[in-house]
């Protein structure tokens, strides 16, 4: 549930609930809270240490405090007390310790130089500011000298020495000429550390230019010039042959002899060097040689920290970022070139000024309690620890009897209003000192309610939500839940309290609405609130908007339905490509639809419907095509094609500001389509270079608008149009801007704490982006401590993105901070993230295991908890190992494969199913955490009953013939007990008609059965299942299969008897009875054309039947097997044998073939040719014989000749000469006279049919007279 953010006052509160006695807290900011609850002062701003001072500027010494009363302040110079008023020039300002020396009449800031210490003091104690040393800038001219040309020989070394005056800070120094162009630097010329310009060997190009060094000095923003060096090379080659610089021999090639190197700086074969933890540490080696000598750097006993390590000025400077303890040790700079090689030794000393391992913080207690204040710091040498009490060494302080110094602790017991005090702790060593302030505040304060009374707090059904209880009393109160006033503390089941007292309902229900009591009580009293929880139903879009393709200018309309809990309001608003959409005057918005009037190609994109309440909201998304239309555009800008547009160019910066700039560009053409949109992306060169983001999208009508901006980013932008047809290429990119940094104003996210291994936790966080770092060198401050504990807070600074604390107890809650942080501050106060060190194997196995048989499948399991402690981890589950260790069929075969189930959470009991029935079973039960198993309790044994069997196997039907189905099977495969027999249920079905049902019952040793089938058509279903005497078992369900020859009754068309004509037309007809069983069980028949030829269609009808008559005729079944009668109908008479379907039969057979005969007739159109006469005739598809191009034929045959058609008088009419030219194309010789009439021979093809010595007519052909009916 989405809840308003509480007010700054809760955070505090449930802050100052969660810390109790032992850490640094804050008195909530709740200003009744403020006013009442007094608290000694706390410094919260002071200057630096070492604070330099522009002289030209005001000098501003900041100290700021806070206490109730609020404290006032003094300040000490150099030890004594500095009296503010009795000086003009300084003044404090208003509600603060600040000091301002104003110089604007006059007066010297160098008189003002001193070590400075401001006091904040209210009646509860005094707190003090580190001691503040003032120094004012200062920038000396350089002395005036005139300098001698340096003469040098050709290829000898060279150091130009720089001697900046001292300043403060000290300067930066650079080489430039006298013309003001710098000096360019390389392998061979570089500015060492000091200042000064190192030559390894000069050149006589080196007199090219003169050499002046410059110092900029910080504050007052000056350089200072000193007098240019001018060289004078001696030289064997005396002209400066620029040539000769590429040579590959180049020194030789002036006549400059080669050396071994030498080191110029530093001095020697070895030096030393001392650094302080946490500083840079920087080597140099600068060598002179000829040829110019190559520098490396080794360390000694190991390799050189990758991770810090920097090598910077050509190689010859190493820099150790961050230095630790473990930098120390000595490195060595190895310079070589080809006439040899030397090296020089550091030896480096790593020291420290003090660093906390311990800061004391301010500690709240209540009246009687113990508490205490520890100081602990390192470094090197061992810093000393000296407690001060408001400001006075603590020896010099009034003796507390509750009071005990113990080194870096100071012990507090039984505690008294008295105790009130400022703590100062001073720890240092010769290289730096620290200061902490630490408060002891004695509060006494009964319990008070923090947050409003009586809140109403509602809440969507199944959601999780948490009931906040802010309090605040010292001692620290408890807290406890009630439901509508009675009843026992709510914690437990779907309740969790947490110790800052929310509670969390983990799934609302409906019975989960009510008043909810919160009570927190001390030894002071008690205080209670009221919060009154409302249960309201979900927001659901029960008819959703569909997907939808129209065309353009329709009508269309999205439905979207909404059921919501009526006492509150709905609000239902639609997206169009997930931006809101406008309602046109083209739209209307119900409250259940959006109809569209006039859809144009603009409106086609994705719409969702949002139903939204205050508690929760619902989405249901759909996409709109629109079809362009297919008409003829009207115009010719219509008809050109579109295209995608062009870049978007000459991108602006202007109305650049801290946060925001204004980018300007101008469109590319559109291409025929209006630009809709432009996306700016940007790109910067931190973290990611090269890879651009999306900044934000504007309307295609602007080309010009305000970004705004994260700060510390170097920007760069670019634009992408985009219209209908897609996106354009990017623009160039913009120049690029960078924002001036600041603190992090957000924190990483996604904290987590968990352990790798059994003594560690490893914190890990999502790393922040570019545009949230805010500033340089983004790092992490990872604070940690073991939750209600009073111990301090440790910390670690990272980089990365995770830190692993070690040598941890085994899984203990830990309390976590990440805070970012980069060069100009600290972001805000993170949020404190629970995790857990890491988890190892559990101690203990459950006891008192019990079984229970439930079932041949199932058993219930108890046992006892264990203890807490010797989960070492979060309990997962109990976890049961269970195997079959036999069966209770001797002669089975068993898999003992270990089984497990999983009992999650802590319970007592759980139900382990799906075991084997009459098997011997073995189980061992385990406590699981996150780590693994713990060990294993004590096996137990126990045996399942008998059960019903699983299916027979590899059930399989046969149907050798249409009388008889053999059925087959095997034993099941988990008998599951003794078996007692199989039961077969059996039915015939044909289509959706079922016949009677059928049940037969075998012994355990039957596994084969013959079924004899009566009626040929229906077939079978077969269910069989095996019994034990528990019951009977799975079954298994099969089908007769379909004969190849049989059809299905539903499927099969009409059919007729075959039938023969005769030379006159006759028509006879075969054996009715064998034909109409037949056409029962073919599945398709072919009808059979009227011929001349009886003898050859006899031949093939017996062909086609044989087998179907022969299958109808088949004797009786066999002794042996079981006859059943029809399941339909008993005596049914066969079909095939009545006399009306035989009748009926012939008159079909009757009428096709008059129809036949009246195809023929207007078909044939042609005469008789009675000669040998060549004609091109169309042959059929029978006539695959072509041999001379003419063909005979037997006059006593009197056969027409094809294409001809014979009348019912039996003479043969010439064809019509309806004949085209084409038909006369098959390649005769044929020409036309002038008058156009057609001459030549044509060829006529014949087939030579041979059946059984007689010769068939094309004309009577069956397949012929198919195709002449085509």
């Amino acid at each position: 549930m989405a809840r308003p953010q509480p007010p700054p006052w809760v955070h505090a509160a449930v802050l100052l609930c969660l810390l109790g006695l032992g850490g640094a807290i804050e008195i909530p900011m709740d200003p009744s809270i403020q006013n009442e609850l007094s608290q000694p002062p706390t410094i919260t701003k002071q200057s630096v240490k070492d604070h330099i001072v522009d002289p030209r500027d005001n000098i501003l010494i900041e100290c700021e405090a806070k206490g109730n009363p609020a404290p006032s302040f003094h300040w000490t110079r150099n030890s004594r007390f500095f009296n503010v008023a009795k000086d003009p020039r300084v003044s404090m300002r208003r509600r603060s310790g600040t000091l301002v020396i104003d110089f604007r009449s006059g007066g010297r800031p160098e008189e003002y130089e001193g070590e400075y210490q401001c006091f904040a003091r209210n009646k509860f104690g005094t707190a003090l500011s580190n001691r503040i040393r003032l120094q004012v800038s200062k920038s000396p001219l350089w002395p005036k000298e005139n300098l001698d040309p340096v003469v040098v020989q050709e290829g000898a070394p060279l150091t130009l020495q720089c001697n900046p005056p001292p300043g403060l800070p000290s300067p930066v120094i650079f080489w430039m000429s006298s013309s003001m162009e710098p000096i360019t630097q390389d392998k061979r010329v570089s500015q060492g550390h000091n200042g000064d310009l190192y030559f390894s060997n000069v050149m006589v190009q080196d007199m090219q230019t003169d050499y002046s060094c410059n110092a900029r000095f910080h504050f007052t923003h000056t350089i200072q010039q000193k007098n240019p060096f001018t060289l004078k090379v001696l030289t064997n080659h005396p002209y400066n042959d620029s040539s000769l610089r590429n040579h590959p021999d180049m020194y030789s090639a002036r006549g400059v002899s080669e050396r071994t190197p030498s080191f110029m700086y530093p001095q020697g074969t070895a030096s030393s060097q001392m650094v302080l933890r946490g500083m840079d540490l920087l080597l140099e080696c600068i060598a002179s040689g000829v040829p110019t000598p190559d520098i490396a750097w080794y360390k000694k006993g190991g390799d050189l920290p990758s991770d810090k390590a920097k090598f910077e000025n050509f190689n010859k400077a190493l820099r150790i970022t961050s230095v630790s303890e473990e930098d120390s040790g000595e490195y060595f700079c190895l310079a070589s070139n080809k006439m040899g090689s030397i090296r020089h030794t550091i030896s480096v000393r790593v020291k420290a000024a003090p660093y906390w391992l311990d800061e004391p913080k301010n500690l709240i207690l209540a009246p009687g309690e113990d508490g205490r204040l520890v100081c602990r710091a390192n470094g090197n040498p061992k810093p000393t620890v000296q407690w001060m009490v408001n400001g006075e060494p603590l020896q010099s302080a009034p003796p507390n009897p509750n009071r005990e110094v113990a080194g870096d602790t100071i012990i507090f017991r039984d505690t008294q209003i008295s105790s009130r005090a400022v703590y100062q702790c001073n720890t240092s060593n010769e290289h730096g000192y620290l200061l902490a302030n630490a408060f002891v505040s004695v509060l006494d304060v009964p319990p008070r309610m923090m947050s409003p009374r009586n809140q109403l707090i509602r809440v969507i059904l199944y959601n999780r939500t948490r009931l906040d209880c802010p309090f605040f009393g010292s001692p620290i109160p408890t807290l406890r839940w009630f439901k509508n006033g009675q009843g026992s503390n709510l914690d437990g089941g779907n309740y969790h309290v947490y110790e800052n007292g929310s509670l969390e309902i983990k799934m609302i229900r409906k019975e989960d609405q009510g008043i909810y009591t919160c009570v927190a009580t001390n030894i002071l009293g008690k205080a209670e609130n009221q919060v009154r929880l409302e249960v309201k139903d979900p927001t659901r879009i029960f008819r959703m908007p569909e997907d939808q393709v129209v065309k353009r200018g329709t009508t269309v309309q999205l439905e979207c339905r909404v059921k919501h809990d009526p006492s509150l309001k709905l609000t239902v608003s639609w997206l169009k490509d997930d931006q809101p959409l406008y309602i046109g005057n083209r739209m209307k918005k119900e409250d259940d639809s959006l109809t569209i009037f006039g859809v144009a190609e603009r409106d086609q994109g994705s719409y969702t419907c949002v139903a939204s309440t205050e508690l929760d909201q619902d989405l249901a998304k759909a996409y709109l095509t629109v079809l362009a239309d297919q008409t003829t555009p009207t115009n010719r800008l219509a008809a050109l094609p579109k295209g995608r547009p062009d870049r978007p160019r000459d991108l602006e910066l202007t109305d650049l500001a801290e946060r925001s700039v204004r980018l300007t560009w101008i469109p590319g053409d559109d291409n025929n389509s209006p630009i809709t949109d432009y996306v700016v992306q940007f790109e910067e060169d931190q973290f990611q270079p090269g890879v651009w983001h999306d900044h934000s999208k504007f309307p295609g009508s602007v080309n010009s608008a305000v970004l705004q901006l994260s700060p510390y980013v170097n920007y760069q932008f670019r634009v992408i149009a985009v219209n209908e047809v897609g996106s354009s290429h990017p623009s160039l990119p913009s120049e690029r801007y960078r924002t001036s940094g600041a603190p992090p104003e957000s924190n990483p996210s996604d904290v987590k704490g968990e352990g790798t291994r059994k003594n560690n936790m490893e914190i890990t966080w999502t790393p922040m982006n570019a545009t949230s770092a805010f500033g340089p060198n983004l790092r992490y401050i990872v604070k940690w401590r073991r939750r209600e504990t009073r111990e301090t807070w440790n910390n670690a600074t990272v980089w990365g993105s995770r830190f692993v604390v070690g040598q941890t107890p085994v899984y203990v809650p830990y309390e976590i901070r990440v805070q970012a942080e980069n060069d100009f501050g600290k972001g805000p106060e993170p949020d404190t993230v629970i995790g857990y060190s890491g988890e190892d194997y559990p101690r203990a196995a459950p006891t008192d295991v019990k079984i229970r048989v439930l079932n041949s499948t199932a058993i219930s399991l108890q046992w006892n908890r264990v203890y807490s402690d010797t989960v070492q981890g979060q309990l997962r589950e109990y976890r049961a190992y269970y195997w079959r260790e036999s069966s209770l069929l001797k002669s089975l075969w068993v898999s003992q494969k270990r089984q497990q189930a999983g009992f999650p959470g802590d319970r007592l009991r759980g139900v382990v199913s799906r075991l084997f029935p009459y098997s011997n079973y073995k189980l061992e039960m385990v406590v699981v955490n996150g780590r693994g198993d713990g060990p294993r309790s004590e096996t137990k044994e126990f045996t399942t009953p008998e059960g019903v069997p699983s299916a027979p196997r590899r059930f399989r039907v046969r149907q050798p013939n249409l009388q008889t189905i053999n059925l087959e099977w095997d034993h099941p495969e988990h008998p599951n007990g003794i078996l007692t027999g199989y039961s077969l249920r059996y039915l015939p079905f044909n289509g959706t008609k079922l016949g009677k049902q059928m049940v037969e019952n075998f012994s355990p040793n039957q596994t084969k059965f013959t079924v004899q089938r009566a009626d040929p058509v229906s077939r079978y279903r077969f269910t069989l299942s095996a019994r034990t005497q528990v019951g009977s078992g799975e079954a298994v369900t099969e089908e007769s299969p379909a004969a190849p020859n049989e059809a299905t009754p539903t499927a099969a068309p009409p059919t007729w008897p075959p039938t023969t004509v005769g030379a006159t037309g006759a028509v006879s007809s075969t054996d009715a009875t064998a034909t109409a069983a037949a056409a029962a069980t073919e599945a398709t028949t072919v009808p059979i054309i009227p011929t001349v030829a009886p003898t050859t269609i006899a031949t093939t009808v017996a062909t086609t039947t044989t087998t179907t008559a022969a299958a109808t005729m088949e004797s009786p079944p066999t002794t042996g097997t079981k006859t059943h009668e029809s399941a339909y109908t008993n005596n049914q008479p066969d079909i095939v044998t009545q006399g009306w379907f035989i009748g009926l039969m012939c008159a079909i057979a009757l009428l096709v073939l008059i129809l036949l005969i009246v195809c023929f007739i207007k078909r044939s159109r042609g005469g008789k040719y009675p000669v040998r006469e060549k004609k091109d005739v169309p042959l059929g598809p029978e006539d695959p014989k072509e041999e001379d191009g003419s063909f005979d034929y037997s006059d006593e045959d009197n056969k027409p000749l094809q294409a001809s058609q014979t009348s019912l008088d039996g003479t043969i009419k010439q064809q019509e000469s309806d004949d085209s030219l084409v038909d006369y194309g098959e390649g005769g010789e044929g020409q036309f006279n002038e008058d156009g009439s057609f001459i030549g021979q044509y060829t006529v093809k014949k087939d030579k049919e041979e059946t059984e010595g007689n010769e068939s007519s094309e004309a009577t052909s069956p397949v012929n007279a198919i195709y002449s009916l085509a």
